[in-house]
Order: C-alpha cells, then sequence, then structure tokens
C-alpha cells in the first residue's frame, strides 16, 4: 500500500508524526532545541538519543511565543519571511546571504532576528558547504586591558563584537579554544585581585553573545589546552598553593556539559607550546626546576609519556597542523614556514616568501592558524598573511612567493621602509601584544 493510502485510511494522524526529523552534525547543536521545546529532556521525546537536532517549524514560528496561540491560529496570523514566497524558500534565499550582513538581517523584524539566533539556520549553512570561517583576534593593550576583534578574510573588514566579560578583562594566563566550530571558550587564568581562577565562558557566533559554563575542576593559570573530538583538555600550568606546578589534566564534554579528571601527567608542568598532530597531545614547557621537558597525550589510552623525537628538538611557536602536516614558523616575522618531514623526523621542508619584515615586536608573527584550507599568519600589528600550503609539494624545489598573499584588513599596516624608519626613529614602541587567536565558523 503506497503512502498516499495510508494518509487517506489513517486521517488522525498528524504531519509532526510523520515527519522524522533530520540528523544534523552534533557540533552544529546546542543544549537547546529549535523546536519550541523547553529543555533537552523535553527533546528527548521526540529524539532518541542527544545526538539529534529538530529541525524547527517554520511556518508558525522560530521560538515559541509567551501566549502560546495554537498552530492553526499563528499559521493563519503570521507573516511569510519574504512576501510571495513559502518559509521554505525564504530561507533558502536568506542562508546565501554572506555573513557580514547577518548583524543586519537581525535588525527586519522578530521573525528574522529568530531566525537568525538559532541553530536550525546555521546548521544548514554548514551542511551546504557555505558557511564562512572568522579570525578572532585577542589582544592585550599596554595597560593590560584584554579587547578583541573579528576579521572577515573573505570582505577583508573588521567587525563589531560584543565586550569581553569582566572576569578576562584584565586576566592573565588563561586558555582559549573552540569547540563545535562556532563557540569560543575562554577558561581559567589568573585574576590580578582574585588570583587562579576555575571559571569558564564561551561567545557563540552564531548568537554573537556570551555564556557561562561550568567550572573548570581546579583553579590554574599559564596552562596548556587543546581539542581533540570536539573536546577540550587542559592539563598542567600553576596556581597559587603550596604546589605551584601542576601535573593534573581534565576534560570538557559539551554534549555531557561537565568536567572529568584524566590521567596525570608524569611530572608537574608550566607548558609553553603545543599542538594536536596525528590525534595524540604534544606538550612543551618547563618542570618544577625550570627544565625543559616534552610530554605526549594519547586519548585512546589516557596516558602520558615523555618525547624526545626531532619533532620536539625543533619544534618552535607558533605552530599548527592542517590536512595531516605540522607547520611552524622559522623567523620572528612569519614569513619563512618550516614543514615537519615524519619520513626523515626532521623540519627539513621550508616555505620561504622570501620578503622578510624585521624583528621588532610590532612584525612578530603570534599565531598560526588553518583558515579556509590555507595558513593564516596574524602579526601583533594585526597584519595577516596567507599561505596555500596545499600547492607547496608540488614546487620540487622553485620559489615559492606565489603562495604567500598579504590582507589588508584594518588600515594599521605600514610599507618595510616605514616600519624600518618607525623603528629608527624610536616610534614603533608596541602598543599592544596578540594573546589568542581562533577561528569561528558561521
Amino acid at each position: 500500500m503506497n503512502s498516499f493510502a495510508c494518509l487517506f485510511i489513517q486521517p488522525g494522524k498528524t504531519m509532526d508524526r510523520m515527519i522524522q526529523p533530520p540528523l544534523v552534525d552534533t557540533t552544529a547543536c546546542l543544549c537547546r532545541v529549535d523546536a519550541g521545546l523547553k529543555t533537552v529532556a523535553g527533546a528527548k521525546r521526540y529524539v532518541p538519543g542527544t545526538k539529534l537536532c529538530l529541525q524547527p517549524d517554520i511556518k508558525p514560528s522560530i521560538h515559541p511565543t509567551r501566549s502560546k496561540p495554537t498552530r492553526g491560529d499563528r499559521s493563519r496570523h503570521q507573516s511569510p519571511l519574504l512576501p510571495g514566497l513559502p518559509d521554505d524558500l525564504a530561507i533558502a534565499c536568506l542562508i546565501r546571504v554572506p555573513r557580514v550582513e547577518h548583524r543586519k538581517l537581525r535588525l527586519v523584524c522578530k521573525r528574522w532576528y529568530r531566525l537568525l539566533s538559532g541553530n536550525f539556520f546555521y546548521s544548514l549553512r554548514k551542511s551546504l558547504g557555505i558557511a564562512e570561517e572568522w579570525i578572532y583576534i585577542i589582544k592585550r593593550d599596554r595597560d593590560g586591558k584584554i579587547s578583541w576583534h573579528a576579521f572577515d578574510p573573505v570582505y577583508q573588514l573588521w567587525q563589531p563584537l560584543p565586550p569581553v566579560p569582566k572576569e578576562y578583562s584584565e586576566a592573565l594566563g588563561f586558555g582559549c579554544a573552540v569547540l563545535s566550530g562556532c563557540h569560543l571558550y575562554l577558561f581559567g587564568g589568573k585574576d590580578p585581585l582574585k588570583g587562579s581562577m576555575r571559571r569558564v565562558i564561551f561567545y557563540s557566533a552564531r548568537t554573537n553573545k556570551w555564556h557561562r559554563a561550568p567550572d573548570m575542576l581546579r583553579r590554574r593559570h599559564f596552562f596548556g589546552s587543546c581539542v581533540i573530538n570536539n573536546c577540550l583538555y587542559v592539563a598542567g600550568g600553576e596556581n597559587e598553593g603550596v604546589h605551584r606546578s601542576l601535573r593534573s589534566a581534565e576534560v570538557y564534554d559539551p554534549n555531557k556539559n561537565r568536567w572529568c579528571y584524566i590521567s596525570d601527567m608524569s611530572t608537574a608542568m608550566v607548558p609553553f607550546i603545543g599542538v594536536v598532530y596525528e590525534g595524540k597531545w604534544f606538550l612543551k614547557g618547563l618542570g618544577s626546576h625550570q627544565q625543559v621537558m616534552s610530554e605526549v597525550y594519547q586519548p585512546e589510552t589516557d596516558s602520558w609519556y615523555p618525547v624526545y623525537n626531532g619533532m620536539v628538538a625543533g619544534w618552535r611557536n607558533p605552530c599548527t597542523s592542517l590536512n595531516g602536516h605540522l607547520y611552524a614558523l622559522e623567523c620572528k616575522d612569519g614569513c619563512k614556514l618550516r614543514v615537519y618531514d615524519e619520513v626523515t623526523d626532521s623540519w627539513s621542508k621550508h616555505i620561504d616568501s622570501r620578503i622578510h619584515l624585521g624583528n621588532s615586536r610590532a612584525l612578530e608573527a603570534a599565531a598560526l592558524v588553518p583558515v579556509n584550507g590555507k595558513l593564516c599568519i596574524i602579526r601583533n600589528n594585526m597584519s595577516v598573511s596567507l599561505v596555500d600550503v596545499s600547492k607547496s609539494d608540488d614546487l620540487r624545489g622553485a620559489t615559492a612567493e606565489h603562495l604567500w598573499e598579504t590582507i589588508a584588513g584594518k588600515g594599521q599596516f605600514k610599507t618595510l621602509f616605514t616600519n624600518l624608519w618607525s623603528s629608527l626613529a624610536g616610534r614603533n614602541r608596541l602598543k599592544s601584544h596578540i594573546v589568542h587567536c581562533q577561528v569561528l565558523q558561521a
């Protein structure tokens, strides 16, 4: 019997029971459900498990109203998202609007605001491959104040952001990481007055707002952190206790919304460099007796062990991994990249721009992050360079200058001659420096 016959034989069934909620990548979901369900527990009646997300009923409303009118009343009185178009076609149009215009779209009307503040809208953009990556830079000025900025690498525009919450406006040694592709977490650190913190907050690129998350289990600052399988790992660091250097480590799972201890490190360490490579977390730092040491953490076995191979020996900061390759900066201004060769266990390969800027702190490369399949180098003066490393394997000894691209962003960038002249004149003092740099997708 076909489906049309079933509709006539069983007229009492509603469309909601017949339509199955679509699967959505867990990295695209918050703990809230956009179908008007009050809690996750309420959603489980309709969605078996926690890895599913309901598609909202677009026609009546993205979120329930306070008066909660019946579905029929809402359908009759609700104006369409775009006049003359069904809501599904209107959404198909709106999700293709560039991200740089989303702030304006939220101001059009309440329905548009609700649509662009929910997970459904951005989950569609991600599933269709049209989500855009922005660079988020956290800086500390000469007075110790924290500020942050967002840069759109496509339109090369700086975007306004809500202020950093007060507890992190002057914090030192705090961690920064991205979960679910769109949530930027700030955690731990040292408050100038209150000391080490356990606090955790996160910013959502979808809602453009800050939110609270569960506190860490230990107070710590100047620690190491990384993200593996969308879980946040934290290890080592310091606190104000008797044993200042820490061995303890913990992990935060956003799906469970809680922190758990993992195995302690082999010895206490204050990390100054870390990277995830081939599913393992490599850390390098200072031990309790100020000796340089390196350890690697394997999540599958929940174990730490020392490492002394060629990768760690030639390892420099900043560094990152992209498409299975490990990259680090060779020079202070970030105009030369080193590539780790696993076969020879060495950093023998280089990608050189042949245009070096100098050694001043303003031109020092502070971050190296992957953006849209390329490596992005961010310097303290907010200048940004892109390197298309995907084409570096085809060079075969040829020059690599054409792989480098400089993005003009904030109007603060100077020519090499101007920077040299400012240095000689003593006017190139560092006004601020970059503390963290991350990439968020929406």
